[in-house]
């Protein structure tokens, strides 16, 4: 196999966690050329790659058929003349443009009854592979065979230059001490620890000497704000100002993470940040943040994970009774300034 396509996820998070895999690829392969086919927000993660070569703009939403719009850009990758796809969704749609580019080998989970579309066809055994990041692994053998273990944690690229020009372009400086909060999730609330709380970690934070700098896309801004204005004059509210690339650089500029299960936690593990993931309606044991700097904290009630958008009981008890105070003793673990 000499060049090879990447049919990415839709997530951030889920775009991290298929690194492994293309490393694999890129070992059974020497030379292999591996591009990708990916959502415009997707594809700053995957620039920071160095096994991806090429990334091609997927632009059909979710649930966005465009017949003529797949059969366009199937004529643009078949002129690529690439040897394999690994397609990682598991969507019917996600393998018509890999099929109608003509592309000879098409890896990929059954997923929606995708016998023809898919001809190199794995079958998800989810007791053997509790991990995405398995799965995604996984797409690298051949069908039936087991899993090679371990495997590697997701790597992301940003290198002191890159920091540099990123801080420039923002006109900012890095502080001393340095805590980033990524207080959105893009799921949905239920996965949201209260701006109440993280704004009085930000106090905890602030007493101790570190500024602190909130992440996230524009529709995390308010949620920011809202903590800015309960711990007034102690954050710097970055959500929605930065791109995904610059996000990616300050973050790896950080002392330590405080995240909720979102995309931007899979990127500061990616970075080998250390980090405090706080987990509500979702699972540590199917996406967790892969780091050896990395732990997690949920009460584990008898009712989650749930995974619901919202919460089902209308008290989102598995993050409202997850308290500041065992959140800033988890992060004093990982920090040696702390009181």
């Amino acid at each position: 196999m000499k060049k090879a396509l990447i049919v990415a996820p839709a997530w951030i998070g889920d775009t991290i966690m298929a690194q492994p895999l293309f490393a694999r690829l890129h070992a059974q392969s020497p030379g292999l050329v591996l591009d990708a086919l990916a959502p415009r927000w997707v594809a700053p993660v995957l620039g920071r790659m160095g096994e991806i070569q090429a990334i091609h703009d997927n632009p059909f939403g979710h649930g966005q058929l465009d017949l003529k719009g797949r059969w366009r850009q199937a004529r643009e990758l078949a002129a690529q003349h690439y040897d394999a796809v690994y397609v990682l969704p598991n969507s019917l749609k996600s393998a018509l443009v890999p099929w109608l580019a003509g592309i000879p080998r098409r890896v990929g989970f059954t997923g929606e009854s995708r016998y023809g579309l898919i001809n190199v066809r794995h079958t998800l055994d989810k007791i053997a592979l509790p991990l995405m990041v398995e799965r995604f692994a996984q797409l690298a053998e051949l069908p039936g065979a087991p899993l090679t273990r371990p495997v590697a944690h997701p790597v992301l690229r940003s290198t002191a230059a890159e920091q540099q020009i990123t801080l420039a372009a923002l006109d900012m400086t890095r502080p001393q001490r340095l805590v980033a909060f990524c207080p959105g999730a893009e799921y949905g609330p239920a996965k949201r620890w209260p701006a109440t709380h993280f704004a009085e970690l930000a106090k905890r934070f602030a007493a101790d000497g570190y500024a602190i700098w909130l992440f996230g896309s524009p529709k995390d801004h308010a949620v920011a704000e809202e903590i800015g204005q309960l711990a007034p004059g102690l954050t710097r509210n970055l959500c929605g100002t930065t791109t995904l690339d610059q996000a990616v650089d300050l973050l790896a500029l950080a002392d330590l993470v405080v995240c909720n299960d979102s995309g931007l936690m899979h990127v500061a593990a990616a970075l080998d940040r250390p980090i405090v993931a706080l987990y509500g309606s979702s699972s540590p044991g199917f996406t967790p943040p892969l780091s050896n700097q990395a732990d997690i904290l949920s009460l584990e009630l008898d009712c989650s994970p749930c995974f619901k958008r919202t919460c089902p009981l209308g008290h989102l008890n598995c993050l409202n009774q997850l308290l500041p105070d065992q959140v800033y003793a988890a992060c004093c673990q990982r920090l040696s300034t702390c009181p």
